[in-house]
């Protein structure tokens, strides 16, 4: 009896905690639902408020593209200029936006540069709508968490755009999957993206799950059980968040099938998504005449890539020091290599003085040419006898395209984008190489500059017929064809 008064008495405690709960929760989802539908209204009157009329008299669409860094000169940028180029050619009565954190520039040098370095010229004119908290994305902010406090950070810049324009399409070609549902639900924009690496990956769970020290997993973390288990923790329910977010587009491109395989898990998006590979500018490249150079004793090794810790410049300068560890002082003389790459920020610049320390401490010869005009990335190119690349999981790898077309000898890293899309065999023929250690890099770079110029010239030849799948106008016609949507 005592146990069932017991019992009575703790339903009744429940009850009576339970009835203002669910009242506190009503009238916190209400008062969160009516403050949303307020800034909704609010933001659908600043839209109406900034309609632009056409030539025709109509009302014209605005297309939106969210590139926080586009004046950086990567391969992400390439995506952006050919895409806002082709649909300008498709769609010639919208307005286009840029939403950038570029503001120590000015909209024509944002265009000249695209000119530069890219060769892209567009059509018609853009808006540049410049952004003062793009520092809120920035890794530098977010010692620790960094992914959950750039995702964060990225919302509140999306704001911050949302607020100074309202487009009827907007695209994030960058990574911001945070700012998808906010142009979205609040915005009432059709929304698309481009992905060309998720924020979060099953391939960086496993770093975690099986204690793996990388660039993004420090070795305190990864030797500690401890810490180990609760960063797997943080991933899985970031994972989560994630594929929420990311399932908001309607429209989703990825760049490789790489990609492809991660964001499909995460997000469940199999009914929106498709591949469409990044514009390559194999044309200007191609131009560059590929005939058997006679037997020479100097080679240079060149990289192409930002300077951004993933990238894993350290690794070419280590495997170049072991390469030449096995040379004689002639055959040392004669081998250069050469890191050519943009910096976003100071953070870029300051690895960039860090690499330069390691090769000064390895005796390692290497020249760095940051931020350079297209003509003279060409030209190192073409007088390169191999192309290197070390990201391990590359999204995709435009600079391994690009090392390809201009007829050098390419050595990739043996993951993602590379081994899954780009150096494969092209009609049972080779392409070129991979590798996955310091050893194994040094290993075949001294492969191909002890072959002959002769076969060397046929591995070069199988690339260059293998990279038209990778041009700008595939791409730009993949691109109209996946966003065709959001325009109807």
């Amino acid at each position: 009896m005592a146990g069932w008064l017991c019992a009575c008495g703790l339903f009744r405690m429940l009850t009576s905690l339970f009835i203002p709960a669910l009242i506190a929760s009503v009238t916190v989802s209400l008062l969160l639902f009516v403050v949303l539908l307020g800034i909704r209204l609010w933001i659908g009157q600043k839209k109406k408020a900034s309609v632009h009329l056409g030539k025709d008299g109509k009302e014209q669409k605005v297309v939106a593209f969210f590139h926080p860094y586009c004046n950086a000169g990567g391969g992400g940028e390439r995506v952006l200029w050919c895409a806002l180029r082709a649909l300008q050619i498709r769609y010639k009565d919208a307005k286009y936006v840029v939403y950038t954190g570029d503001k120590d520039v000015s909209g024509e040098e944002i265009l000249n540069g695209a000119v530069g370095r890219f060769n892209i010229k567009l059509s018609y004119p853009v808006e540049f709508v410049f952004l003062k908290k793009r520092y809120l994305v920035e890794e530098r902010l977010y010692p620790h968490f960094t992914l959950l406090g750039q995702s964060l950070g990225s919302i509140l810049l999306g704001w911050e755009a949302l607020v100074k324009c309202v487009p009827d399409i907007y695209i994030d070609s960058m990574g911001y999957a945070f700012t998808l549902p906010l142009f979205k639900y609040l915005g009432g924009c059709g929304v698309g993206c481009y992905v060309h690496y998720p924020t979060i990956s099953t391939d960086m769970l496993s770093v975690v799950r099986d204690h793996d020290t990388r660039f993004n997993n420090a070795a305190f973390i990864s030797t500690n059980p401890v810490l180990s288990r609760l960063k797997l923790i943080y991933y899985v329910l970031f994972a989560l968040i994630y594929g929420w977010v990311g399932s908001c587009s309607d429209i989703v491109m990825v760049n490789s099938t790489w990609t492809f395989n991660h964001v499909l898990e995460l997000w469940k998006c199999s009914d929106c998504i498709s591949i469409v590979y990044p514009p390559c500018d194999v044309q200007t490249f191609l131009s560059i005449e590929l005939e058997p150079k006679k037997e020479r004793a100097e080679h240079s090794v060149v990289s192409i890539g930002q300077f951004r810790p993933e990238k894993d410049h350290k690794l070419q300068i280590r495997a170049f020091s072991t390469l030449l560890a096995k040379k004689t002082p002639e055959e040392r003389a004669n081998l250069k290599l050469i890191l050519i790459g943009g910096c976003r920020n100071k953070q870029d610049e300051l690895r960039v003085t860090d690499l330069k320390k390691l090769s000064t401490d390895l005796g390692v010869p290497v020249e760095f040419k940051v931020n350079i005009p297209f003509e003279e990335l060409k030209k190192h190119l073409s007088e390169a006898t191999i192309g290197l690349h070390t990201m391990w999981n590359e999204h995709f790898g435009i600079g391994v395209v690009e090392c390809m077309a201009a007829g050098t000898v390419i050595l990739a890293h043996n993951s993602g984008g590379p081994k899954l899309d780009i150096v494969v065999p092209y009609e049972g023929h080779e392409t070129g190489f991979l590798a996955d250690s310091e050893e194994s890099y040094a290993s075949a770079m001294d492969r191909i500059l002890a072959m002959s110029e002769d076969q060397r010239l046929q591995i070069r030849q199988n690339a260059r017929r293998s990279v038209s799948r990778f041009s700008d106008q595939e791409f730009e016609v993949s691109f109209i064809a996946a966003t065709e949507q959001l325009f109807t």
